[in-house]
């Protein structure tokens, strides 16, 4: 399939596919989101942060 822009197979162009976030109907309540997941790691790095921190103080 050198040289075409389509899978044979699975005939999906590029880009195409269903919209993302809230405008796609399987939407739920956007706890997967990119946005919700790097404040999630930016939470956990805090955390690890602060404890690295107060276990130095003993």
């Amino acid at each position: 399939m050198s040289g075409k822009r389509r899978c044979r197979m699975h005939g999906g162009a590029a880009g195409s596919g269903a919209p993302s976030g809230s405008r796609n109907g399987n939407y739920r309540h956007g706890e997967r989101t990119q946005t919700a997941i790097a404040f999630r790691q930016l939470c956990r790095a805090a955390i690890a942060e602060a404890r690295g921190r107060l276990d130095g103080l003993s």
